[in-house]
């Protein structure tokens, strides 16, 4: 008997169901359990009496919140600490599953494998797609030397840092932008490309990070966006509501409307955290000097909205040391 492969429900597309096995859109996600998906599988190559299995949350992961984050956290942070626990999988829906993967890399940066996958058609489709990636998310999850976080979709795999939904229906919806991804999963087998995703830099022990999530207030920090004619209003309006961060989604190499700039220089004036995150879906910001707002190099908006509300409930703790690499 090998060592165990736990299996995380969160609900999603992949636990979908219609009324129609014709029916790809109009169904409702989070309806069946992760046992049962499980059971549908062919499993005999993994061996006998491998898997655990948890439903954790059972939601459409667009209602994604930050209750399920922190209990999704836990549980990873419980079973990466077992001895005889390989991997772990969780299946997830498609919606928010790159903030949920950066989350758990940015919190927990796990030296074993900790693999999301997903699917685009509800499992009562005629061809359902869940099936196959849970498949390949198990190969990867037992592939020798694999570690860290990371996505599988139609047979690729994809970097937490890196990973996007870029299609709102098509199989392999998602992306990994011009880093492109990591590795495919090809007839069982994995086929790297690049390293596997290392810890960001400055983490800490992930007991420690979890047990201050059990009990913290997630500060409040919203993005903006800048375009053509964006003025301050919003920026405005936030910091008069006690917004404690703010991520501007940037046009091209992180440049930003004047009235936007200006109204998020006052901001940070006034003691709100702010940071550049380009809207591009390719590249990443390159430095500029007369650039006047922190930058998130690398992340998308919503994740670096996730870095920096990591940051700050760390600041709390500790104002001498950050979570996120680079806030």
């Amino acid at each position: 008997m090998g060592q165990k492969i736990v299996i995380l429900g969160t609900g999603g597309t992949i636990a979908g169901q219609s009324s129609s096995a014709l029916d790809h859109t109009g169904y409702t996600a989070g309806q069946i359990g992760v046992n049962d998906l499980l059971a549908a599988l062919p499993l005999e190559s993994f061996g006998p009496g491998r898997f655990i299995t948890e439903q954790v949350a059972q939601l459409d992961s667009k209602d994604m919140g930050f209750d399920v984050w922190v209990k999704l956290a836990q549980r990873v942070a419980h079973y990466l600490s077992q001895a005889d626990v390989q991997a772990i999988v969780i299946t997830h829906g498609t919606d928010t599953l790159e903030e949920t993967a950066y989350f758990l890399h940015a919190l927990l940066a796990p030296g074993k494998p900790v693999v999301l996958t997903c699917a685009m058609r509800p499992a009562t489709a005629l061809v359902p797609d869940g099936p196959q990636n849970m498949m390949d998310a198990l190969a990867l999850a037992v592939s020798p030397g694999a570690a860290g976080v990371s996505v599988v979709c139609a047979g690729a795999v994809y970097g937490p840092e890196d990973v996007q939904k870029v299609h709102p229906y098509r199989l392999n919806a998602f992306s990994g932008g011009d880093a492109g991804p990591m590795a495919y999963v090809e007839d069982g087998r994995v086929r790297l490309l690049r390293a596997w995703s290392t810890a960001p830099a400055g983490q800490v022990p992930a007991e420690a990070l979890v047990t201050q999530l059990a009990d913290a207030v997630w500060p409040r920090v919203e993005v903006v966006m800048s375009y053509a004619g964006a003025d301050g209003l919003a920026v405005r309006a936030l910091v008069d509501a006690g917004v404690r961060g703010l991520v501007v989604a940037t046009t091209g190499n992180g440049t930003v409307h004047q009235d936007l700039e200006a109204a998020l220089v006052l901001a940070m004036q006034q003691g709100v955290r702010v940071l550049r995150a380009t809207r591009c879906t390719e590249g990443r910001m390159l430095p500029g000097a007369d650039q006047h707002l922190p930058a998130a190099p690398g992340l998308n908006p919503v994740k670096a909205r996730i870095a920096l509300m990591l940051a700050l409930m760390r600041s709390n703790q500790d104002s001498s040391r950050s979570i996120a690499a680079g806030v």
